[in-house]
């Protein structure tokens, strides 16, 4: 509830919206132009749907390119604005903890950039399965689409919400500027991975009762707004989320001041 946190979650949810389209564009390229697996692309379709509400997702869906060459320019434009997004998150995490230095940028920037190809690869490993999953549905029930599609949607979110999981729990675990025990972490990452699924569905509801305002206020603007929006909630309970790990458990000498573990150490107030 601090103001500081709020700062944090509103920086990050921008480098999301810059960093979005980008991410799309270099995975389609990549499953169409590498891979050459059409499955895939259209489970990249099937997340984009599940994770933007209502005709969010079908315009995103529209204004993707439908064919082309990798694109080079994509995949400089992903990493920058990418790196926007782990900077101000290893700032917030880093104060959640306690931690009063920072990285240096150079730093940052290598740390950001290891995340980066991490949290993709996952991605890329929750598309596959999805992939796999969608060939051999259609497969086995021919004509029957409504089946297809709801088949398809419920092994998507198998698939994604382990790797979501997994991929907080290295953002929690590698991301602050200090050593954190893995197991600190890991029941934190479960929750906040189940919260963020379960978010989703609120948005859905609450897209659908904001839309004609949204539309109202912000005109043309309004579809960015929304992303920023969802964002910057979903920061801020990425960031709930450390807040409580690093407030909660056993005491952390590593945490602790000067005066705390003179005491701890001698056994004197």
């Amino acid at each position: 509830m601090e103001t500081e946190a709020h700062v944090y979650a509103l920086a990050i949810s921008a480098s999301v919206l810059l960093s979005f389209y980008p991410f799309l564009i270099v995975m389609l390229s990549f499953c169409r132009n590498v891979l050459h697996w059409p499955a895939a692309v259209e489970a990249i379709y099937v997340g984009l749907n599940d994770y933007l509400p209502g005709d969010l997702g079908d315009f995103v869906r529209r204004n993707l390119p439908a064919r082309g060459t990798l694109q080079i320019t994509s995949m400089f434009l992903l990493l920058f604005t990418a790196n926007g997004v782990f900077e101000p998150l290893e700032v917030a995490l880093n104060r959640a903890w306690g931690v009063t230095v920072n990285r240096s940028y150079l730093k940052n920037q290598m740390v950001a950039l290891g995340m980066i190809f991490a949290c993709g690869g996952l991605a890329l490993v929750s598309l596959m399965f999805s992939a796999l999953n969608r060939s051999w549905i259609a497969d086995f029930f021919g004509a029957h689409a409504d089946v297809e599609v709801w088949l398809n949607l419920l092994l998507f979110k198998v698939a994604a919400i382990p790797v979501s999981i997994l991929g907080l729990f290295l953002i929690y675990w590698l991301l602050p500027n200090r050593s954190i025990p893995p197991k600190r972490v890991v029941p934190v990452a479960i929750v906040v991975g189940l919260v963020l699924e379960a978010f989703k569905y609120i948005s859905l509801l609450l897209f659908w009762l904001t839309r004609e305002k949204l539309q109202r206020e912000y005109g043309v603007f309004h579809y960015s707004v929304a992303i920023l929006i969802w964002s910057f909630i979903g920061s801020l309970v990425v960031l709930a989320g450390a807040h409580w790990t690093a407030r909660h458990g056993e005491p952390d000498p590593l945490a602790l001041g000067e005066g705390t573990r003179q005491s701890c150490e001698t056994g004197k107030p």
